[in-house]
């Protein structure tokens, strides 16, 4: 039951958007808005604050940009998570690998939280001549498969508008 739905798409390809108008569609209370950013320069400090406007308040929000697994078991109702890119990103920097993020994808899905993730897929570009980006766009497409593959529905969207794949 961990795996709800997963939400893939370019960056600014309203992913978010359609994520957080179907998590409130299924949860009963008012959900958990996960968010996992953790580096902020001025440009980052826009786009939260762009997603905390369009919000408004419909969500409870939580940071936490490494355990998302310490904070879903404490759930009760629908959690969505925002963005797992951006958690890879963070794992990557702070030295954890794709096996330390699969055990606790994992750990999530044993959980009886009803979970919606949000990814941006990456791999439509050229292959990266700098090692790091590399490692992070193929760690993100496994996860990504990762993830559909355990989400009862998976939906890619394009210029705002989500097509059910799963």
């Amino acid at each position: 039951m961990g795996c709800k739905a997963l939400f893939i798409g370019g960056i600014k390809s309203g992913k978010s958007k359609n994520a957080e108008e179907y998590t409130l569609k299924i949860a009963k209370e008012k959900p958990i808005y996960l968010a996992t950013n953790e580096f902020f320069d001025d440009e980052m400090k826009k786009r939260v604050q762009l997603h905390k406007e369009q919000r408004v308040d419909n969500f409870s929000t939580l940071e936490e940009p490494l355990n998302l697994a310490n904070i879903i078991k404490l759930q009760h109702n629908v959690v969505l998570v925002e963005c797992v890119s951006m958690w890879i990103n963070n794992m990557l920097y702070h030295k954890f690998n794709e096996e330390d993020m699969l055990k606790q994808l994992e750990k999530i899905e044993q959980m009886n939280t009803q979970t919606i993730w949000v990814i941006n897929d990456v791999s439509c570009s050229v292959v990266s001549e700098n090692k790091l980006v590399r490692e992070f766009v193929d760690i993100n497409g496994r996860i990504s498969q990762f993830l559909a593959s355990r989400c009862e529905e998976v939906y890619n969207t394009v210029a705002g508008i989500s097509v059910k794949i799963k």
